[in-house]
């Protein structure tokens, strides 16, 4: 029997598994080729320089550097306009450089007020519009889980190096080269195979993820930079019958998009698209009448709909003349935003903690099976009776639910072991055992009525995790609901969760009931000398002169010690012990 069990780390390589691992090489490569065959989005520059976007030293230098001529004339304008010559120049050239803005772009910015205008506040709103739809992207892909993203992305820039890390990595594979050598040994093999591919990374696919890393950094910049925060400085003006700001008010605002903008030069890379859309379309891949090729069409139109908007602001708005006008100073110019230097560690974290993930996975299945042939002999060669409705390799569709697999060993052992032979030692001390201590007939009434109905506490947490059960239904309704993938997922694990809680409590109650059993059949047998248990004080007449009672005495409490051992053994094995 195959048994599948829950944690949260198959939850958390679940994008992987189903965006990577669930595509061959060669279908990851149609897939990016047809992509590739459909896009219309344009390779053209976002972001333009110019000869005039070449910063002009400071004003006094720019000044001492004019003939002599012009330095008279403005020492002449100095007495009349009670100004420095210097502050006369730099006047000048704000003005010059003010009425270019004017020119280039009519309507975006009166230099003489230092106010941006109607024209410039329509263009923020297209800008705002566009840096929503990567925001958008970007939530539901980097920002949701960017290991697995980096990991998606290097298996399309460098095929080569994925199929080594996902395959050669692999425990199974690993075992079956050195089937005789010790897990942990096994998993250093894994590591040090991940080690030397990474190494073998060329210098061209690690700049083609570099580049792939800063388009979506600067992309993020964008996405996240403050609009509104912007866009509220505004206030409707009559007279510029549109919605109008003093410049000093956002100027520091306007140099963080600048520098953003002028960062986000070159237009994102097919491949680092492709990789957004399908993680974006994740969600709805299992729907019905669900078209990758359409849905990614659509997706390509809007991107390149909104790349056209971000060029066409960096075309009609020259943000860093403003900014120059503004603040009276020509040698400002934007900077590179920083990032995107960090892609390989991400990715090489995710390896790391994918290979983890694996070979606890490798050693639980080991370890499961381990269990599987303790229980043959314990359980008399019979078959574990699983519970119907929990997730299992044979019922993929039941509730992962942790504890599911305790659960069955109990359901098996309870009509294999205890009905059939143990039941018959306890329930005769159940009817006509005379406790010396009047707390030991209760502690194992108690005890014996909790074991006694145990199958059906188990049956009917079987059905309240069925479809139509308290937790089933809750769990159905999760993973049905149209919701964003982290609130679906966290919908689920709280169900999950509940569900795991409430298991846990009837194992431990088993727990509890079998310990008490241990110590009550001690005080029988004659093996307690704490005082809290001193056994019957019919002993003799309820056994006669049978010497194989006795003998069933001490192989009850034998059977008690191998469930508490398996059932800690399996407790170990879920927990990756």
């Amino acid at each position: 029997m195959e048994w599948a069990f829950y944690s949260l780390s198959m939850a958390e390589n679940e994008n992987f598994d189903r965006l990577v691992a669930g595509l061959s090489m060669d279908e990851r490569k149609n897939l990016l080729d047809r992509l590739k065959g459909q896009s219309t989005i344009s390779g053209e520059l976002l972001y333009f320089g110019s000869t005039d976007d070449v910063p002009a030293a400071d004003f006094e230098t720019e000044y001492s550097r004019l003939p002599w001529y012009y330095r008279l004339w403005y020492y002449i304008l100095s007495f009349f306009k009670a100004k420095p010559p210097v502050d006369i120049y730099a006047d000048r050239q704000v003005s010059i450089l003010g009425k270019n803005i004017d020119e280039r772009s009519p309507g975006l910015y009166d230099y003489q007020k230092r106010m941006l205008l109607p024209a410039f506040y329509r263009h923020m709103e297209h800008l705002k519009e566009a840096a929503r739809f990567f925001y958008t992207a970007l939530d539901a892909s980097v920002n949701r889980d960017k290991g697995a993203f980096f990991a998606f992305l290097g298996s399309l820039e460098m095929p080569d190096v994925h199929k080594r890390l996902q395959t050669d990595t692999d425990p199974h594979v690993i075992a079956e080269k050195d089937p005789d050598k010790p897990e942990m040994e096994l998993r250093q093999i894994a590591l040090t195979i991940m080690e030397d591919a990474l190494k073998s990374i060329s210098d061209d696919s690690r700049n083609a993820m570099y580049i792939d890393a800063r388009s979506l950094n600067c992309l993020k910049g964008l996405s996240s930079f403050l609009f509104d925060r912007l866009m509220m400085a505004f206030t409707h003006s009559v007279s510029a019958n549109g919605e109008t700001c003093s410049v000093n008010v956002v100027k520091e605002l306007l140099a963080t998009l600048n520098n953003i903008l002028f960062s986000l030069k070159a237009v994102p890379s097919m491949t680092l698209m492709e990789s957004l859309f399908v993680f974006v379309l994740q969600e709805q891949a299992g729907e019905q009448k669900f078209d990758i090729n359409q849905e990614i069409r659509s997706y390509q139109e809007k991107a390149e709909k909104f790349l056209e908007v971000i060029r066409d602001f960096n075309r009609h708005v020259p943000l860093t003349w403003i900014i120059r006008c503004a603040s009276r100073d020509m040698s400002l110019s934007p900077r590179e935003i920083s990032g995107g230097e960090d892609w390989f560690v991400i990715y090489r974290d995710f390896w790391k903690k994918r290979i983890d993930f694996l070979f606890m996975d490798y050693m639980r299945d080991r370890h499961r099976k381990e269990l599987l042939i303790s229980f043959h002999d314990f359980l008399k060669s019979t078959n574990l009776k699983t519970l119907e409705n929990a997730q299992s390799d044979s019922k993929p569709d039941g509730m992962p639910v942790k504890g599911a697999f305790a659960l069955s060993f109990l359901n098996t052992f309870y009509s294999v072991v205890f009905i059939q032979s143990m039941n018959k030692i306890l329930r005769p001390i159940l009817i006509d055992g005379e406790f010396k201590i009047k707390d030991n007939d209760v502690e194992f009434t108690e005890s014996y009525n909790n074991l006694i109905k145990l199958e059906d506490e188990i049956k009917k947490f079987d059905r309240e995790i069925s479809p139509v059960g308290e937790y089933g239904e809750r769990y159905v309704r999760a993973r049905q609901e149209i919701s964003s993938l982290p609130v679906k997922r966290r919908k689920i694990q709280i169900v999950v969760d509940e569900a795991g809680d409430e298991a846990e409590k009837l194992l431990e109650q088993v727990r509890i009931a079998c310990r008490s059993m241990l110590n009550l059949l001690n005080g029988i047998l004659g093996r307690e000398n704490k005082g809290k248990y001193e056994g019957l004080s019919n002993l003799a007449k309820i056994t006669g002169k049978d010497s194989q009672v006795i003998a069933g005495l001490d192989l009850t409490y034998q059977q008690f010690q191998k469930v508490l051992k398996l059932l800690d053994d399996i407790e170990a094995m879920e927990n990756g012990r």
